[in-house]
């Protein structure tokens, strides 16, 4: 039987899936257009305007790129564009978000210990956060700070910190993550479509037309271009990061999201250097690594409430309605019986330091918080518990099963 909670799910998988095939391309041709470019070699044989070129070797066969500095003398017959890569990874990370973060947001984005919002406020904060944070991202680009690229990422730098400090004071600690790498991916989509394209369409028209191009388009659109590269691995990792509660489910996730950023930068400025002269500073990766170690360090702090607090708590009305579901008592034992010794505070299952995904099931009101994974994870399919631990036998499944489908009644 295929109730309403298994077809979303599917579907969120569905989704997921397809930004995962299109965040593989976009990146992948970002990542080698920008190693190109820094390959390239100066050639006095080649046509006027062209800046450089490479050859390269793959799959069999010998490849010749030319690089024109600002557009050749004139317009080719075959011109491809790339920039679906990025718009296709957008549509579908923000379709993603939609899914999960907000039709799931009394469960996954509102958390009541941090901010007593309605959902509809929470959804507010969600999406109206990504139009600003580009607002003003592109205000500061187009200031005098674009002539100091160094200044102007430094700038962004802290924005960055700011925004993560934020989303952890209201949202829940994957969410926070979630909204950061989508805060900064928003960033990146926007430089495609409000800027690098649109500069690359002036240069392509004034080709036709017969007229000179201006070498200022395509110094806006290397900019921007540049600034995408710096961020591509953190926003990786933050989209990563809802898999992993030592990332999000501590103390200091937002400091945590902030490091990542700085990590990300030296890994690619390695690699770009690489690119450029041959050979990268190692040093960057002492760095990166010590950083890794602070942010392990930082994560030892989790930021759970105590069973106690847990206890004590008004119930949400999303958590009030499966908690006075028929069936309840009867599940919260199953889950306690089945669940516990590992979804806890301080989980007692042996070499687990922290619950897995940072899902606690200790109190009434985490298991009705997490209704929805549990009757998932344990109910209709047998996820969990794991087989080497607890032999969950099908009539404790089923109670699991009757009680959500009783709670989604109400």
């Amino acid at each position: 039987m295929y109730d309403l909670a298994i077809i979303w799910d599917w579907i969120a998988f569905s989704v997921r899936w397809l930004h995962i095939i299109t965040a593989m391309a976009w990146i992948g041709a970002s990542f080698y257009f920008v190693a190109l470019d820094l390959m390239l070699k100066p050639n006095p044989a080649l046509p006027q305007g062209a800046h450089g070129e490479e050859w390269e070797v793959h799959g069999g066969g010998f490849y010749h790129t030319v690089k024109y500095m600002v557009a050749p003398a004139q317009m080719p017959e075959h011109l491809t564009w790339h920039k679906w890569q990025s718009y296709s990874t957008w549509l579908s990370g923000a379709a993603l978000l939609m899914i999960i973060y907000w039709v799931g947001g009394e469960l996954f984005l509102i958390d009541p210990t941090k901010a007593d919002l309605a959902l509809w406020q929470a959804i507010l904060i969600s999406g109206g956060s990504l139009t600003i944070g580009w607002i003003a991202y592109d205000y500061l680009c187009k200031s005098r700070l674009g002539e100091t690229p160094t200044l102007l990422m430094l700038l962004l730098f802290v924005i960055l910190v700011v925004m993560s400090w934020g989303y952890n004071q209201i949202f829940t600690g994957r969410a926070a993550l979630l909204h950061l790498g989508a805060f900064t991916a928003t960033i990146m989509t926007a430089n495609v479509f409000f800027q690098i394209m649109p500069n690359q369409r002036i240069v392509v028209e004034d080709l036709k037309a017969g007229r000179t191009p201006d070498a200022k388009y395509g110094k806006i659109a290397k900019l921007r271009s540049t600034h995408n590269n710096y961020l591509t691995l953190p926003v990786v990792f933050l989209m990563l990061s809802n898999h992993y509660p030592l990332a999000f489910a501590t103390e200091y996730a937002w400091i945590i999201a902030s490091l990542i950023f700085l990590t990300g930068v030296l890994i690619r400025h390695y690699f770009n250097t690489m690119h450029s002269t041959g050979k990268g500073p190692h040093w960057t990766w002492a760095v990166t690594v010590a950083i890794m170690l602070v942010i392990a360090w930082l994560s030892v702090v989790p930021s759970m409430d105590s069973y106690e607090e847990s206890e004590a708590r008004a119930l949400t009305p999303y958590e009030q309605r499966f908690a006075s579901a028929p069936g309840f008592a009867e599940a919260y034992d199953t889950v306690v019986g089945n669940c516990s010794m590992c979804h806890a505070r301080e989980p007692v299952w042996e070499g687990l330091h922290w619950a897995p995904k940072g899902v606690v099931l200790e109190t009434e009101a985490d298991v009705a918080r997490h209704a929805q994974q549990v009757y998932l994870q344990a109910g209709v399919s047998h996820a969990m518990p794991p087989p080497n631990a607890i032999d969950m036998d099908a009539e404790a499944r089923h109670t699991i099963i009757s009680w959500y489908r009783q709670g989604r009644k109400g």
